[in-house]
């Protein structure tokens, strides 16, 4: 795997194509869920695109990483993606330690919330998640708010 990270300015144009593609390929195509996918979050200057490329070139891993008080009063991970060709490889464990690195370097006095697809609530909670919301349907697909609380404020 080769691991990038940057703000969208800093982001070439196929980068931007590609993380792009793979979060419409998974979110709208293959959880069959039409919701807007572009939310303006993506320029904000201080979000993070944390992403990688196969050996082959191809993308295959995403996630964005934003500033508190952009979608909750906490740091937040969110677009959390892995490709289907290397699901079960251990992949998406390394996205989310990451993810969570870039929040704790940027951000290191504030907790970091998500909003979790309710089936992968166990996954999460290997991260260290732990949930703090009732369940709730976002986009027709059940979620639920997670927290992962930093050691020191």
């Amino acid at each position: 795997m080769i691991w990038h990270q940057h703000s969208f300015h800093a982001l070439n144009l196929d980068q931007l194509y590609e993380l792009i593609k793979l979060r419409v390929d998974v979110f709208v195509v293959e959880q069959t869920c039409p919701y807007p996918e572009l939310d303006d979050k993506d320029r904000i200057p201080s979000t993070q695109h944390l992403f990688a490329y196969s050996e082959q070139g191809q993308m295959v891993a995403y996630a964005r990483v934003l500033a508190p008080e952009v979608s909750y009063k906490e740091a937040s991970i969110g677009r959390v993606i892995v490709a289907q060709s290397v699901r079960g490889q251990g992949v998406a464990h390394e996205l989310m330690q990451r993810a969570i690195a870039i929040a704790s370097e940027h951000w290191p006095q504030h907790d970091i919330k998500i909003g979790a697809q309710q089936h992968l609530q166990a996954f999460y909670r290997q991260q260290g998640f732990e949930a703090c919301s009732a369940g709730y349907l976002e986009d027709g697909i059940p979620h639920i708010d997670m927290l992962l609380k930093r050691q020191a404020k």
